[in-house]
């Protein structure tokens, strides 16, 4: 089984971006499988975007990580 993040892009330097993952969570990773811009959302895989996603559609898609999530481990 994979696993795919929504994130939105921060900063583009070359074929790396800086994402972000949502609550401050930014990592550093590859985008030179897709064509993406900054402000634009993408699904990553591993340290690779592997796909440029709608916004709407990255947004639910986070909606939905938070509620399982928060599901599993009651603050």
């Amino acid at each position: 089984m994979c696993l795919a993040i929504p994130a939105r892009v921060l900063e583009i330097d070359g074929h790396t971006a800086y994402v972000d993952f949502g609550h401050g969570t930014i990592r550093k990773v590859d985008i030179s499988l897709v064509n993406v811009k900054k402000g634009q959302y993408v699904l990553v895989h591993v340290g690779y975007a592997i796909q440029v996603l709608d916004e709407e559609e990255a947004k639910e898609t986070l909606k939905i990580f938070e509620e399982a999530f928060r599901s599993h481990n009651p603050s």
